[in-house]
């Protein structure tokens, strides 16, 4: 299991989200536009589609940072 903490007005509520709801839920918005912002900048679209899960969308992002690391790195 996996402990969050979300933060109300001033107030924080413990919650608990089984690791796998987390794995299976849709990806944010956040990572959303990261993914496509680095897909862009990689020139590698194809990588970005909307319907992934969390842990797809950030497997994505970090291959895509790693990748464009590599290329400055030249």
């Amino acid at each position: 299991m996996r402990n969050a903490a979300a933060r109300y007005g001033g107030v924080q509520e413990r919650f608990e989200e089984p690791l796998e709801e987390h794995l299976a839920a849709q990806m944010t918005r956040a990572q959303a536009l990261r993914l496509r912002t680095l897909s862009e900048e990689a020139y590698q679209s194809n990588l970005f589609e909307e319907n992934l899960t969390r842990a797809e969308a950030d497997r994505r992002i970090e291959v895509l940072k790693a990748e464009i690391e590599l290329a400055d790195s030249f």
